[in-house]
C-alpha cells in the first residue's frame, strides 16, 4: 500500500499565525487539492496529520474543527480526489500528550489504523515539527516552501535526507512521475 501523510495548514491550505478558525478562513493553497487527486489517481492513500491547538486554546470547537474538515474533504472531491483520514492533536502546546507533533502519536496511530509499515513513508510539512514527527517512526520528510516552509528550510535541525519541493503539486509530481 502506498500511503502519504500530509500536514494540513501550510501544505493543503494556507496558514495564520492566528489559526483557521472558521471554515470561512480556510482557503485551500493553489494546486494542493489537485496534488491530492493525482495521488489518489496514482494508487495513493492519503493520510491528513494536524495539530489543532486552536481546539485546547478554546479558539474554536471541535464542531468547528469538524466543519473545516469538512469543507476541505469537500474542495479535494470537487477535485476528484480524497482522504483516506484525518488524524489531529488538539491539545494546546503546552499539553503533555504523546500526539502533539514532534511527538509521533498520530503517526503510531496511523500505522495502527492502516496496519501499514511507516519507514520510508512521505510526510510532507512545513514546519520543523512535521518533519521530526515523521522521521522519529522511519518516515521520509518532504518539506514544502508553502506556509512556513521557506523559514523551515533554513533550519540547522532540519532532518537528514529532507527532500525540499515549492508545494504539495510538486511533491505530487514527483511521487506520480
Amino acid at each position: 500500500m502506498k500511503m502519504i501523510v500530509l500536514d494540513r495548514d501550510g501544505v493543503i491550505n494556507f496558514d495564520s499565525d492566528q489559526f483557521i478558525k472558521s471554515p470561512e478562513e480556510w482557503k485551500p493553497i493553489p494546486g494542493s487539492l489537485e496534488a491530492i487527486a493525482r495521488l489518489n489517481e496514482a494508487g495513493w492513500r492519503v493520510v491528513v496529520a494536524s495539530n489543532q491547538s486552536g481546539v485546547g486554546r478554546g479558539l474554536f470547537d471541535m464542531d468547528t474543527l469538524n466543519a473545516i474538515n469538512e469543507k476541505m474533504v469537500k474542495a479535494i472531491s470537487q477535485k476528484g480526489g480524497r482522504l483516506d483520514a484525518i488524524f489531529f492533536c488538539p491539545h494546546a502546546a503546552d499539553s503533555t500528550c504523546a500526539c502533539r507533533k514532534p511527538k509521533p502519536g498520530m503517526f503510531l496511530e496511523i500505522a495502527e489504523r492502516f496496519n501499514v509499515d511507516l519507514k520510508g513513508m512521505p510526510v510532507v510539512g512545513d514546519s520543523l515539527r512535521d518533519l521530526q514527527a515523521g522521521v522519529a517512526v522511519g518516515c521520509a520528510p518532504y518539506l514544502v516552501l508553502t506556509g512556513k516552509g521557506a523559514k523551515t528550510q533554513l533550519d540547522p535541525d532540519l532532518p537528514d535526507g529532507t527532500k525540499i519541493y515549492p508545494d504539495l503539486a510538486a511533491v505530487a509530481a514527483e511521487l506520480t512521475a
